[in-house]
């Protein structure tokens, strides 16, 4: 007689814009593909990304104040649980209001469940505090952290005993067919949210134009959408920018434009484990980024798949800027790298750890 497959919650905030929500909506074909029933619940109603699964949409309907709104979904989520019966829960949210996840360790009641990490900022996720942090998450609370750097942080001033690392994997991507326009300009690539605050968009408009790769016929281009998106045209015309920087429209599927950069940038003040950086590497394309907390470090080899400068060096960045675009040699050697760099990230690969992590939390269960 066949066993009925393990039901598995995916909680995320929504669907949309983000690199943890991407990273959500990847997980759940990575369970899709193992042979799990993936429950896809996203607090708000905001889905741009492909997802396996059902999907049960708590943003749908939002007729209440905003503490009455909190309390109704809280209450549909647990309900939607035992309805469902399902008994582990993946909790892909940023969690950095106490009272909050007091309510949601409610919900969460009589189940297991995995805390996703997905920054090095920790605040994000967890109370500064270490002692409110163990009166919501016992030490023996499973967390996955997407990076080592975030997982030894995590250990060293929480003292969790259960903190894993497992990486984001590489997404499906479409087959795609190199253009033969040689009309358009070279450019290179920065992709993600519009958000000056965490992604540091000054420092790369700045090294762009210290490096003079402009004046060689080199465009820069910037694809996101976000809060600081007029400060960002603002301070392009500052520079005296308008004609060599576009800014393109938020892409659920940026695949395309990805693959025809010269190469991508990452000027992050901090990361967990950059999709960006990730998605840049699984289509050929080298990446020039900061050694930010955390993640780079991880995936760019300097000289191999991209290069890799100090955190805040404008000249170091601008220089790198300059060398991977002029010099043909490191250029080609970075982009014939790049793929076969991130193959420990296939979805094989991570399918094994999730399973692995998912099989022993089932066990703890029964």
């Amino acid at each position: 007689m066949a066993t009925a497959p393990q039901k598995i919650a995916i909680v995320t905030l929504t669907l949309a814009k983000g690199g943890a929500e991407r990273v959500a909506a990847n997980l759940s074909f990575i369970l899709t593909h193992l042979g799990y029933e993936v429950y896809l619940i996203t607090i708000n109603n905001a889905l741009d990304y492909a997802y396996s699964g059902q999907l049960f949409n708590l943003g749908i309907e939002e007729k209440q104040s905003s503490w009455l709104r909190k309390g109704s979904k809280a209450i549909r989520l647990k309900r939607y649980l035992q309805d469902q019966q399902i008994s582990v829960v993946i909790d892909n949210r940023t969690r950095p209001v106490f009272w909050k996840e007091v309510m949601y360790n409610w919900v969460y009641r009589n189940r297991s469940v995995i805390y996703l990490i997905h920054s090095f900022k920790l605040e994000n996720y967890l109370p500064k505090s270490v002692f409110l942090a163990h009166f919501l998450y016992p030490k023996s609370t499973q967390f996955v952290a997407v990076s080592k750097s975030i997982a030894e942080r995590m250990k060293t001033k929480y003292g969790f005993d259960c903190v894993q690392t497992i990486y984001n994997s590489i997404p499906e991507l479409p087959a795609l067919i190199p253009s033969d326009s040689t009309t358009e300009k070279p450019y290179i690539l920065f992709f993600g949210r519009l958000n000056t605050a965490v992604k540091n968009i000054n420092l790369l408009l700045e090294a762009f134009k210290l490096s003079g790769i402009h004046q060689q016929g080199v465009v820069l281009k910037i694809m996101g959408e976000g809060p600081d998106k007029e400060q960002i045209l603002s301070y392009i015309d500052q520079l005296e920018l308008s004609e060599y920087v576009q800014i393109l429209p938020f892409q659920a599927s940026p695949f395309a434009v990805i693959q025809q950069a010269k190469f991508t940038v990452l000027t992050s003040h901090y990361e967990g484990f950059p999709m960006a950086i990730v998605e840049s590497l699984a289509l050929g394309v080298p990446v020039v980024s900061v050694d930010c907390q955390s993640g780079p470090a991880e995936l760019i080899q300097s000289g191999e798949n991209g290069i890799l400068v100090p955190n805040y060096n404008l000249q170091a960045l601008a220089d790198a800027l300059h060398e991977l675009n002029t010099n043909v040699v490191l250029y080609e050697k970075c982009k014939k790298n790049a793929q076969k760099s991130i193959e420990h990230l296939s979805l094989d690969a991570i399918s094994l750890d999730w399973n692995h992590l998912l099989q022993t939390t089932y066990e703890k269960h029964d």
